[in-house]
């Protein structure tokens, strides 16, 4: 056994969460259609009743007219790098997770060149050029994705600090006609990611991920469901049932990967933050993952919500998550010395990780 591996620890985490709150209830006027391009028939009442009893979802969370995905991503950055009390010019890595790049207000071109994580090294004035920065698109899990590279690089022993953030402006991606747009929201989050010699059984435990491409894209971008709107611009579209059965299918799985690769069983888990996209779609994913460890029901707040007054944000629901819990932000969700903790995540309807962490 190696005396004294490096351990990838989690240093400071911060996050961006937008002022602009949209209340289910901005919907009421909107004009819903169907993909084949026929205005629903239900009333906007009813169709805001049964998706706020399906997803969970009462509010979100929008960006300015004049801030885009590179901004709150420098934001959360900030905050990350003010809680972990590091120079920024030790940085050896940035990685900006997301899928969208910036999309101005007004225009839905998305613009990913420079990277979004050379912007965000540039507005947080970081001269170091040995700090690479570069982007990670790998779907809704692409901040978790982020930090298992992040792991590599550290534990390889040629990074030892890396600045990982996840962010998303879904408000300016999604089709303001598919009722599907109320699950979307802004928001960004990061982590600061340090190397430490240790014997101790801490930090990044394991992790693990799968991408299954074999079956046709469950997330993608496609015309406006209203056939009057401008068929230029592409929106974001989701087949959310398969996405769902996909989930349930897999995320358990990989979660039992991870833990049983870390070598603890269920029971030394004090908490499984999975990624924010639906409230009934985490709560049967939670209920398939203590059933294929044949353990009790989950305990009461093993797993922490923000999607109710969040919304989805993307690559950003753990990350803030995350940070909300690390600054006892959340009321009976305190991340404590000792405990060991779960991160999950489904993205792009064929992206599924997870990973282990003990808290220092």
């Amino acid at each position: 056994m190696v005396k004294n591996p490096i351990r990838t620890t989690i240093i400071g985490t911060g996050s961006f969460l937008p002022e602009r709150v949209i209340p289910n209830s901005e919907f009421l006027e909107h004009e819903f259609y169907s993909p084949e391009g026929q205005v629903l028939e239900r009333s906007n009442a009813e169709i805001i009743e049964k998706f706020q009893a399906i997803t969970g979802i009462n509010a979100r969370q929008y960006i300015r007219d004049d801030q885009c995905t590179s901004d709150i991503a420098c934001l959360a950055a900030e905050d990350a790098l003010t809680s972990s009390g590091c120079d920024r010019e030790s940085l050896d890595y940035i990685i900006v997770a997301h899928n969208f790049g910036d999309v101005p207000a007004g225009n839905r071109r998305s613009d990913v060149v420079p990277t979004l994580a050379a912007r965000v090294k540039h507005r947080l004035d970081i001269k170091n050029p040995r700090a690479v920065a570069y982007d990670l698109p790998f779907g809704c899990a692409g901040w978790l994705q982020a930090v298992i590279q992040a792991d590599y690089f550290i534990k390889s022993g040629d990074a030892k600090r890396a600045l990982v953030i996840g962010a998303e402006t879904l408000s300016r991606v999604c089709d303001p006609h598919d009722r599907d747009s109320m699950i979307y929201a802004d928001g960004a989050g990061a982590c600061l990611l340090e190397g430490v010699a240790t014997d101790k059984p801490i930090g990044i435990l394991a992790h693990c991920t799968r991408s299954d491409t074999d079956h046709s894209p469950l997330i993608h971008l496609g015309r406006s469901y209203n056939p009057q709107f401008d068929g230029s611009d592409l929106f974001l579209k989701m087949n959310g049932h398969r996405l769902y059965e996909y989930a349930l299918r897999f995320v358990p799985r990989v979660v039992k990967e991870a833990v049983g690769k870390a070598g603890l069983d269920l029971r030394d888990v004090s908490k499984i933050l999975i990624h924010q996209a639906n409230a009934k779609m985490d709560e049967a994913i939670l209920e398939r993952v203590y059933k294929l460890f044949g353990t009790d029901p989950a305990p009461d707040m093993v797993m922490p919500m923000t999607i109710s007054w969040l919304g989805n944000s993307s690559v950003a629901t753990i990350p803030t998550l995350l940070d909300l819990m690390m600054k006892n932000r959340l009321e009976h969700q305190r991340l404590k010395s000792g405990q060991r903790i779960v991160l999950a995540a489904v993205g792009a309807g064929m992206n599924i990780n997870a990973l282990v962490y003990a808290m220092p």
